[in-house]
């Protein structure tokens, strides 16, 4: 387990913090909603049904493995197909096809989200245990503005393993709200290597725990 955090919280205590954040998971969507300025379809691209057969297997590995510190993280049924776009580490437009041939757990964060500054470091040795050719963590940035406070929390905690995606736009946040899949932050999602929704949750996780990195090795499908 990671043992720096921003607040200096054990990774036992996401668990609470999940508690709360789905008690006030209604609130905290109304205070992203106000704030962005995307109108839930600048994140989201289109893409053929077709391309999820033979998901579903995926989907019930996620829900077999969906227990302890990952309880929370629902199998998609039916998986389907979920391109989202947002900005890539050089800051061009990307969407998820890009990540074609991985395996992607994408989380959704902004640094005035207290459980997002508290999992990123589980995130960053995810990426630093699990990350390779096959799967990646794409934790992007929905902070309005410059991305320069994203990038000093990076830098000021050691985010040294993930890729600096972003969504000033919230556009990816909104179209996520949309498909039913956030009601706040953090929001994180599992797409397989076509590119489908293989499952969700809302709020934090130990990332960094053996329930997390068995979930991601079923999702992964090896």
């Amino acid at each position: 387990m990671t043992s720096k955090r921003p607040l200096g919280l054990p990774s036992a205590r996401l668990i609470m913090i999940a508690a709360v954040a789905g008690i006030t998971a209604g609130a905290v969507a109304v205070y992203v909603r106000s704030m962005g300025s995307g109108n839930g379809m600048e994140g989201l691209t289109t893409a053929s049904a077709g391309q999820c057969e033979g998901s579903a297997e995926l989907a019930k590995s996620v829900s077999a493995f969906s227990k302890g510190e990952v309880a929370a993280m629902a199998a998609a049924q039916p998986p389907r197909p979920l391109q989202l776009a947002f900005k890539g580490p050089e800051g061009k437009d990307m969407k998820v096809a890009d990540l074609a041939g991985k395996t992607v757990l994408l989380n959704l964060w902004a640094t005035w989200c207290v459980p997002c500054r508290e999992e990123m470091p589980a995130l960053n040795a995810l990426q630093s245990t699990m990350g390779g050719s096959d799967f990646e963590v794409v934790a992007v940035n929905i902070d309005t503005g410059s991305d320069q406070k994203p990038k000093n929390f990076y830098q000021d905690y050691k985010i040294d393993k993930l890729a600096f995606y972003s969504d000033s736009s919230m556009g990816v946040f909104n179209a996520v709200k949309k498909e039913g899949l956030a009601f706040g932050l953090p929001a994180t999602l599992i797409l397989d290597k076509k590119g489908c929704l293989i499952g969700s949750m809302n709020g934090p996780a130990a990332w960094d725990s053996e329930d997390a990195k068995a979930l991601i090795t079923a999702a992964k499908g090896s």
